[in-house]
């Protein structure tokens, strides 16, 4: 079955690029922006806001975001490959 899109799923689909497209060219992210960048929703954004687990600011009682802490933030803590793993145990190995 080879289902035709609506014009309100392509409407909606073209508002979502030009979302991005519009934060991609930004250095300063407001919180709907923010939660689009990120894939977080803005209730568990204002949730790491709140206890102070995500860079951020507030201007005028709204929160704002600068992107390259997000980036940053979002790959704080990177995962280590099985080779990465492998070398440290072999080098904990040979030094132990």
């Amino acid at each position: 079955m080879n289902e035709q899109p609506t014009l309100q799923a392509l409407s909606d689909k073209l508002d979502e690029i030009h979302s991005l497209a519009a934060i991609a060219a930004k250095t300063i992210l407001d919180l709907t922006e923010a939660a689009l960048f990120t894939g977080f929703s803005e209730g568990h954004l204002y949730r790491l806001t709140s206890r102070k687990q995500i860079p951020h600011y507030k201007k005028n009682r709204k929160l704002y975001f600068r992107k390259s802490e997000l980036e940053d933030w979002l790959t704080q803590e990177a995962v280590p490959t099985e080779a990465e793993i492998n070398s440290r145990a072999a080098t904990y190995i040979a030094t132990r």
